[in-house]
């Protein structure tokens, strides 16, 4: 007979035998989260099994996404059609420079589903003020809809700015809807909307907690910051909703971010995106009603061409991450990351480490001060690898540095929602614009380069004479990196 403990005790051992023959045999996962979730497993058998079952299991494959089979068709059409265009090289670019790049844009149509446009307008922000002021003054002159969307929007003084724009709105009969992530938002309840439903206004959470205290699907969320106004105006970029995003966080202070604002055709793929996301969250769908999708004004607002890549872990294939890959190889002189979090997994690393190895000139910039210590420990041990090769690293000390953007050669260039790790990659729905344009993609070339006089350079040298007590937090945050 065997006693209780002894019974618990094999329990939990066939429980783990199963969830690593799982993590093993059944899941395609990469070999180092392979490996990290059976140390998790194998050293702490009780808590690794929670941990398991709140953030190791992947996403199904199946359609999450409830989509119109006509829109489906339509937009497969399309896709195709120019993918078909670029491979027989019957488009005209405006740039001819862009002809160099016509690969990744392949990539991008027949992957992701991604169309080009050419005739956008596009207005750089760098800092919360200027973005949020602007924004506010947009959302002011909505006459038919704001599709609002983010990751995090706090309850705080500009949170509450904004939700009152947006009820005024919702109360002269603009459609407005709020769509947010249950975890990134957690603090939200219905006392916060109360005055902005009463006005008509919608509001949904994306993977909300299904058990009081427990989501189990906390390792998946929409990291998306996404604004489209009337279906002209879009806004995509790093900024969340709250104070610390317009400088006024005692701890960081100064809140270097990058953020878009679109005109043109471009607008029209953000708001498919936001159609799908909140269909997926709201038990009332929205229509691809043609109302939401007006006709640019010829001739157009601009002369911008964009691409809107959109990744999710219920995709088959990381396409962000496929298009860094893509656009780090087609380097010829300079390659510039801006990120908060640079966690790359092999494929990255090597493709940054093989650019600076044949001459070309890569920079990245990461923050100096830490929101997260793990991930910036993490970091700096990924970034330690690549400094013998010639990779230049930046460590940004005016305030806290969540920009995420990397430039090409000053002539490609893409900012949006997604950091440089394993999380916004593969675990989380995020969303990138990649522009086409040398004279933008060469004004965030400049804004890099005066961040650089705020930034301080990490040497070989330093890394290497780092303390004994950081070379241990590296290593094992290096070994957690995969689940970070």
């Amino acid at each position: 007979m065997f006693s209780l403990q002894q019974g618990i005790s094999i329990y939990i051992l066939i429980i783990n035998i199963l969830l690593a023959v799982a993590v093993v045999f059944l899941e395609r996962r990469n070999v180092a989260a392979t490996w990290s979730w059976l140390m998790v497993l194998l050293f702490v058998p009780i808590v690794g099994f929670v941990l398991y079952i709140i953030l190791g299991q992947k996403m199904s494959r199946r359609k999450l996404y409830r989509l119109n089979e006509r829109e489906v068709e339509i937009m497969r059409k399309l896709t195709q059609a120019q993918a078909r265009r670029i491979h027989e090289g019957q488009i005209e670019y405006k740039d001819p420079e862009i002809e160099h790049y016509k690969d990744t844009i392949y990539l991008n149509v027949k992957a992701n589903k991604a169309l080009l446009t050419q005739n956008n307008e596009v207005e750089l922000f760098t800092e919360g003020n200027s973005k949020f002021e602007d924004l506010l003054a947009k959302i002011e002159a909505a006459q038919h809809h704001i599709h609002f969307q983010y990751y995090i929007i706090n309850t705080d003084e500009l949170g509450q700015r904004v939700l009152a724009a947006l009820t005024r709105k919702a109360a002269e009969g603009v459609q407005v809807r709020i769509l947010y992530d249950d975890i990134g938002s957690r603090q939200l309840n219905d006392k916060f909307f109360r005055a902005f439903t009463a006005a008509g206004g919608q509001r949904a959470a994306f993977f909300p907690s299904r058990i009081p205290y427990l989501n189990l699907r906390v390792n998946y969320r929409n990291h998306r910051k996404v604004v489209v106004i009337d279906g002209k105006i879009g806004y995509i970029g790093g900024f969340n909703v709250g104070n610390e995003y317009i400088g006024l966080s005692k701890k960081f202070g100064f809140w270097r971010d990058t953020h878009l604002r679109l005109r043109g055709n471009s607008v029209h793929s953000l708001q498919a995106l936001f159609i799908r996301d909140w269909n997926l969250a709201s038990q009332t769908p929205v229509d691809y009603n043609p109302t939401y999708f007006p006709p640019v004004e010829e001739p157009g607002h601009g002369d911008v061409p964009i691409q809107l890549i959109a990744s999710g872990p219920n995709q088959k294939w990381s396409h962000i991450e496929n298009m860094y890959i893509k656009m780090i190889h087609s380097a010829r002189r300079s390659i510039y990351l801006q990120t908060p979090y640079f966690i790359p997994d092999e494929s990255l690393q090597n493709a940054l480490r093989i650019a600076a190895l044949s001459g070309i000139e890569v920079k990245v910039m990461i923050p100096y001060d830490a929101d997260h210590l793990f991930v910036h420990w993490a970091s700096l041990y990924y970034v330690g690898e690549l400094l013998p090769a010639g990779v230049k690293c930046y460590l940004y000390r005016k305030g806290f540095l969540h920009a995420k953007a990397l430039i090409i050669d000053g002539t490609i260039s893409t900012v949006g929602t997604a950091n440089f790790d394993q999380r916004s990659l593969k675990l989380n729905f995020e969303t990138n614009a990649v522009l086409y344009h040398a004279p933008t993609s060469q004004k965030l070339q400049n804004i890099f380069l005066e961040d650089m006089k705020d930034s301080v350079e990490l040497t070989e040298a330093e890394y290497d004479n780092r303390s004994l007590w950081h070379r241990l937090m590296e290593g094992i945050s290096n070994l957690l990196s995969p689940i970070l």
